[in-house]
């Protein structure tokens, strides 16, 4: 090769790029993306707050154009973008993003709303008031300085940071194979957990944490739970939940309107209301009629108006989970320690804080110490002169230069040669008795000092008590009350927080179908009416059981073989009127031959309550309800029956209340469940009535005061009879007649207690149902056939009775 093309060097391209990779990777980590955990800050942040010091813009100054801060800061400090700079000026001025901004901005600076600031030639900026303290006594060589980037002069490489800014306003970056994301906290607290490792260095993170309950976010908002706080100051990562904070209010016309206060931490508010509005045209959330902005200077106000009939704490939680109105904070506290990352503890974050201050003091305090020598020093030299002023007057008279004179000083009184310069620059007033006194006073005060700082340095406790006394004078010039809310007991939603809360049809045919349908899809109607159809069905199939319950509540399913299976009722598909529903063995793992003849609604398991059950055979038995709580989707035994004996109904009851058994033929009999003892789950139970042959028990109830007996018989035939008609007697007798059953009535199919004021409906095996008044159905007497209450197609008979409660 002609020498003319120079040398070449063989390198290997593997160790090239490795090398080259790696100094690109620690130039940003260190240089550009993670803060130092002395004062919190990154470079560019750094360079910011020390051009604008250097500008004289404290909080006391007029704001200067932001473009001429960013050219101050580009000229001699940052040499990268323009558009860096602003940008991170903008940030540590807006409320929004900063929880205490170092930056008093003036002008348009950004928006909640994601709303771009104004360019840097349109704003103006100054140092806030607790900025100051970022930089107090940086004169003082409290700090390393290093070359600016063209070595024409010197920046920081730390500030001194009296406050401890990288907990009160966080930090968030990305470098290279690592992030850093701090929440921000408030500063009171922060500072109390300072003094609480001051005072025992042995603190724990559990104690700090009484003192630092959990990150304080600017724009509010509700963390929920504590879990995720406590993981986070142990290990230095966890994740928090936070919500906005939203409240139902009345608005008119019986509606209601959910209104937002607060957003969690770096939401766009106008994004969340177009994503809302996303929703409610997806059909995703129902219920929503209005969505507007009322936001104003006096603070946040979005307003999303509800339909009459929406349940607005449902749709809130619908919003919770399908908007930013709840949101996670990845909490990751890495942060440089002497220009290496690591991931800190919520203890070493402060561990490391304090250690920097004492650094500050130490410095400031030798600073301090080596002016007031040097003071003490020349005071002294003018107390020589002053003790021989005619000597030294006479000796300067007598000079031809001041250097004479200065080499005559400090040959004949031994002063140096700073005490002889200050001795040629004193003036004649200083020879006043008034002038001697307030010398002599400079002196021992300086004595005084030099004591006091010479004891500081030799005692670290000292120190500590510095730091200690000026970290309470920023809490009392700058702590506030804390705007985020932390709810200690918050749990995750349940799937039931995202369902409305309203009373359901539940049918369940004769083969093992289940649908849920809203209660109000059934208008009331006159004794005799046709009804409306509920469902269709196969022409073998017809509808067996009908109940009328809530979407939160429990189902507990009975098969005739004395098992029980719990679902929650949201869980039971919703269908129309017509729909067939949903088979119960893709719900429900009960047996091929299993089929469900008693289910119940609960709200929860609470003590002090019973499951009374009563079998085809007459056989009755008392459970404690707490006994069924459990989630086995295979089911559990709920009571051991008898060879060909069925379970036919159970009750929630309280433990004394008093039941009516009805059967087939028109019996029925009346006891205290008190004579009823408990048993467990897989007990086999007592004789709650003695049947005659071929009779079987068909329906069981509590009595209700003022009530009376509702019969009603399988060709739509119906009656009521006053209970007092029903005398009181023990349980296993023979029982009364409750109905004359007769070929033109039918047998009993329901026997239930009502109050006149009460509805029911009742539902043919056609898939027929009406609904009724319970008053508008005749009182007779025990021993009668009853009334017409529906009209039956040829070959349809009634198959099922439920009460309708209001309240329920």
């Amino acid at each position: 090769m002609p020498p003319t093309l120079g040398k070449v060097i063989s390198i290997n391209i593997n160790e090239e790029m490795k090398h080259s990779y790696l100094d690109y990777a620690m130039s940003v980590i260190v240089g550009r993306a993670l803060p130092d955990v002395r004062d919190g800050l990154k470079p560019v942040h750094r360079r910011i707050l020390y051009a604008m010091h250097q500008l004289g813009l404290t909080a006391d100054r007029p704001h200067r154009k932001s473009a001429n801060i960013v050219g101050a800061v580009l000229s001699d400090f940052h040499p990268h973008g323009d558009m860096a700079v602003y940008d991170a000026l903008v940030r540590m001025a807006q409320d929004f993003a900063s929880r205490y901004p170092l930056v008093d901005g003036h002008g348009n600076f950004g928006s909640v709303d994601g709303d771009p600031p104004a360019a840097m030639r349109y704003t103006e900026a100054r140092m806030s008031r607790i900025a100051s303290e970022m930089l107090a006594d940086i004169e003082k060589e409290t700090v390393d300085f290093i070359p600016n980037y063209d070595g024409r002069t010197s920046e920081p490489t730390v500030l001194p940071a009296r406050i401890p800014n990288l907990l009160i306003n966080g930090s968030a970056g990305i470098a290279v194979g690592m992030a850093t994301n701090i929440p921000p906290h408030n500063l009171g607290e922060v500072i109390d957990g300072v003094i609480m490792l001051i005072d025992n260095p042995a603190v724990t993170i559990q104690e700090i944490m009484r003192a630092i309950k959990g990150p304080d976010f600017p724009t509010g908002g509700k963390i929920m739970g504590s879990s995720g706080i406590r993981e986070a100051y142990e290990t230095g990562r966890g994740t928090i939940r936070v919500r906005a904070q939203a409240s139902i209010e009345k608005i008119g016309g019986g509606k209601s309107a959910i209104i937002v206060h607060e957003l969690p931490f770096l939401v766009n508010k106008a994004k969340l209301i177009e994503k809302i509005a996303e929703l409610v045209r997806e059909k995703k959330i129902d219920g929503i009629t209005d969505l507007r902005d009322e936001s104003d200077r006096r603070g946040m106000r979005v307003v999303i108006e509800l339909r009459r009939d929406a349940k607005p704490q449902v749709i809130l939680n619908q919003l919770y989970k399908h908007t930013q109105m709840q949101d996670t904070f990845g909490v990751i506290m890495l942060a440089l320690v002497g220009g290496q990352p690591r991931v800190l503890n919520l203890k070493q974050v402060l561990e490391h804080y304090l250690d920097h201050q004492k650094e500050v003091v130490t410095r400031r305090t030798r600073f301090d110490l080596a002016r007031a020598e040097a003071r003490a020093h020349i005071v002294e030299g003018l107390r020589i002169a002053l003790d021989h002023i005619d000597e030294v007057i006479n000796l300067i008279r007598a000079s031809r230069t001041v250097e004479i004179a200065r080499q005559g000083l400090m040959e004949k009184f031994g002063l140096s040669e700073k005490q002889a310069e200050a001795i040629l620059e004193m003036r004649l007033q200083r020879l006043t008795g008034l002038e001697r006194d307030k010398l002599e006073a400079e002196y021992r005060e300086l004595r005084e000092k030099i004591a006091y700082l010479k004891s500081v340095l030799a005692d670290e406790k000292k120190i500590l008590h510095i730091i200690k006394e000026e970290i309470t004078q920023i809490k009392q010039k700058f702590a506030d009350a804390r705007r985020t809310v932390i709810d200690e007991e918050a749990k995750n939603p349940e799937a039931e927080d995202f369902i409305p809360e309203e009373e359901v049809v539940i049918t369940i045919t004769n083969q093992g179908y289940i649908k849920r349908m809203p209660l109000d899809l059934y208008r009331s109607q006159k004794r005799g009416g046709r009804g409306v159809t509920a469902m269709g069905t196969k022409e073998e199939d017809f509808v067996r059981h009908l109940f009328i319950t809530g979407t939160h509540h429990y189902f507990l399913f009975f098969s005739n073989r004395g098992k029980v299976y719990r679902l929650k009722v949201h869980e039971i598909p919703e269908a129309g009127r017509q729909a067939k529903g949903t088979a119960i063995v893709n719900l429900l793992y009960i047996d091929q031959e299993e089929r469900i003849t008693a289910v119940i609604p609960v709200r929860d398991f609470a003590k002090g309550y019973y499951l009374f059950m009563a079998t085809r055979n007459g056989v009755v038995k008392k459970t404690e309800l707490e006994h069924f709580d459990t989630s086995r989707r295979d089911g559990i035994i709920a009571i051991n029956l008898d060879e060909g004996d069925e379970l036919v109904e159970v009750k929630l009851t309280d433990g004394g209340e008093e039941i009516i058994l009805g059967t087939a033929q028109g019996l029925a009999i009346r006891f205290p469940e008190k004579e009823v003892a408990p048993h467990g789950r897989a007990s086999r139970g007592v004789k709650g009535i003695n049947l005659q042959p071929g009779d079987a028990v068909v329906a069981m109830d509590t009595v209700r005061p003022n009530g009376d007996v509702l019969v009603v018989m399988a060709n739509g035939y119906g009656k009521r009879t006053s209970l007092t008609e029903y005398r009181r007697q023990s349980r296993g007798g023979r029982g009364i007649i409750s109905a004359r059953v007769t070929g033109r009535t039918g047998e009993v199919i329901a026997l239930q207690v009502v109050l006149p004021g009460e509805e029911f409906m009742a539902i043919s095996a056609e898939g027929i149902i009406i609904r009724l008044k319970a008053g508008e159905v005749s009182t007779m007497g025990r021993a009668t056939q009853g009334v017409t209450l529906m009209r039956l197609a040829p070959g349809d008979k009634l198959v099922s009775v439920a009460r309708v409660n209001a309240d329920e």
